[in-house]
């Protein structure tokens, strides 16, 4: 995710790590890579699976029609950051209503300034609690390195909050969206043997994260065209996750052809951390929710589903379906 550009100019919070260069860059991130192997996420795979079962649960109990965005997409994944991380789902309004203002480009700065003090300092509370009444969750971790202040720890973490559930809750929702609105591809998303494959179809054809931002630390060419030093340019993941040069009718989504190679997690030093636990939660929440209800559809006609605008996030801000 890349941040506005007049959020560019501001400097990093301490422990936001994603407005960072290396070294300081290299040094927080290093810290937590080992919390995001494929490895953990396996580990990971039953608690998620029962958090996914749980609110199909939920959903069946209540009967159709139901908000998809509000009743799954969104309360998944931020119960399994909040839990990795060892933030109290009940206190989740807070951060998600702070989240959304922090990921929208139409708002006045100073609104994603005071939005991000918000979270920081809530986090912040949070770690000076966790050095003395210590768990097994990330912030506890963290917290026991001495080299790391509360404030740091608070940024770094506000870091994972935001995107651990703002990028996985619109992908599941949206993703939902375009099978439904295409629904021959279903059964590959269906089928746990094939959903893997599907997964990186959509990632690729949704682009969730559409545009980064980055900033020239030296003059360059690119392409034919020179970027001065000092000079930002905006790259367009989605474009490149659509370029008919890599992928053959880029335009189309196509979960059975096993397309791969694309850059929804980014790329390089900057490429997401937190992919792999990305992947598990939709490999494992798309199969689940087309088998309970296999004759899931939209609720409205498609156009009348409210995408979301202003953000640098796609999604959709509600999905009503029924069964």
């Amino acid at each position: 995710m890349g941040p506005p550009d007049d959020q560019q100019s501001s400097p990093a919070p301490p422990g936001f790590f994603l407005l960072m260069d290396p070294p300081d860059h290299t040094r927080y991130r290093r810290l937590l890579t080992g919390q995001f192997t494929v490895r953990r996420m396996k580990a990971l795979e039953p608690r998620i699976a029962a958090i996914v079962a749980d609110h199909l649960d939920a959903m069946a109990a209540a009967g159709p029609p139901a908000d998809l965005v509000q009743e799954f997409a969104l309360p998944i994944p931020s119960l399994v950051i909040c839990e990795l991380l060892g933030v109290p789902y009940a206190d989740r309004a807070g951060f998600q209503r702070d989240s959304v203002l922090l990921i929208s480009f139409d708002l006045p700065e100073k609104d994603r300034e005071a939005a991000m003090r918000r979270m920081t300092a809530y986090l912040g509370d949070l770690t000076a609690h966790k050095r003395t009444h210590s768990a097994d969750d990330l912030l506890s971790g963290l917290a026991t390195h001495p080299e790391l202040t509360d404030t740091e720890i608070a940024g770094m973490a506000s870091l994972l909050l935001l995107a651990g559930h703002e990028t996985t809750a619109n992908m599941l929702a949206l993703g939902t969206y375009a099978l439904l609105r295409n629904p021959a591809q279903l059964e590959a998303v269906r089928e746990p043997a094939t959903v893997g494959a599907a997964v990186e179809e959509l990632l690729r054809h949704l682009s969730i994260v559409f545009v980064v931002v980055r900033t020239a630390r030296e003059d360059v060419e690119v392409e034919g065209r020179p970027i001065r030093a000092g000079e930002s340019v905006t790259v367009s993941l989605a474009a490149a996750n659509r370029d008919p040069r890599h992928f053959p009718a880029a335009d189309r989504l196509d979960v059975a052809g096993g397309r791969m190679g694309h850059l929804a997690f980014g790329h390089g030093v900057h490429q997401c951390l937190g992919q792999q636990l990305a992947r598990t939660e939709m490999r494992l929440a798309y199969p689940a929710l087309l088998r309970r209800f296999p004759a899931l559809r939209l609720a409205v006609p498609p156009e009348q589903v409210p995408l979301r605008v202003g953000t640098t996030i796609h999604g959709v801000t509600r999905l009503p379906v029924t069964w």
